[in-house]
């Protein structure tokens, strides 16, 4: 295999980054991923009979594995994958793992084996996904984790799902962003992004476009990736 010999170009489209959106449920994080480009949804949970959105209802990881090599053959219009949510999907996927290996839960296989085997396909999947030619942004809701450090302690927003399948989503984003609400100058409260890391919620930005904090809007959003 040869060596490159020219550096690779920035991307900046929405529509080949990977995001994490999470906030609390029936915050608008589904209405705001239905605006983006040609959206397609693989649905984990029930949520989106709002919305006018192309679905696909995902009931188990075979579902799931199989949407992924639907999508990843190329025959469809979509640019943008929401899975909505991935909580859902770690259950999917744990369930499938025990259903495998004939047993309950995965800590009845000694030495962490049961968890290694979901997180390892769990990454395995996702990354092949996020690896073909469209957007990929992926869902959850949001918990209040405590925080307990040498010197404080504090609550610290982050998503849903614990232990090493929550970094596979935080590491493999472009973009994580936190739907949150506050109150505006006029005492009504607002929903907006969070888009840059605190210490008390989980937000991050490679690209390095987006504001600290934005408007919940979809057009404001693609905006700055124009």
């Amino acid at each position: 295999m040869a060596l490159p010999i020219e550096k690779t170009e920035t991307i900046t489209a929405l529509d080949k980054q990977t995001i994490l959106i999470y906030g609390r449920p029936k915050v608008g994080k589904s209405t705001l991923c239905s605006k983006l480009a040609n959206p397609l949804f693989l649905a984990t949970e029930a949520g989106l009979n709002h919305l006018e959105v192309f679905k696909m209802n995902i009931t188990s990881w075979v579902e799931f594995k199989a949407a992924c090599r639907e999508i990843a053959g190329g025959k469809h219009e979509f640019k943008t994958i929401v899975i909505d949510t991935i909580d859902n999907l770690v259950i999917l996927c744990s369930a499938w793992v025990c259903a495998e290996n004939q047993i309950n839960h995965p800590a009845d296989l000694p030495m962490g084996k049961g968890w290694y085997l979901v997180t390892s396909e769990l990454r395995r999947v996702l990354m092949g996904l996020s690896a073909l030619p469209y957007g990929l942004v992926m869902v959850s809701h949001s918990v209040r984790e405590k925080i307990e450090t040498k010197t404080k302690n504090y609550d610290k927003w982050t998503i849903a799902i614990s232990g090493k399948n929550k970094n596979i989503f935080l590491d493999m984003s472009d973009m994580i962003l936190f739907i949150d609400q506050e109150m505006g100058n006029d005492g009504v409260e607002k929903r907006i992004i969070r888009t840059k890391p605190s210490m008390n919620w989980e937000a991050g930005d490679r690209t390095g476009l987006l504001p600290t904090t934005m408007e919940l809007d979809a057009d404001k959003l693609m905006s700055y990736f124009k």
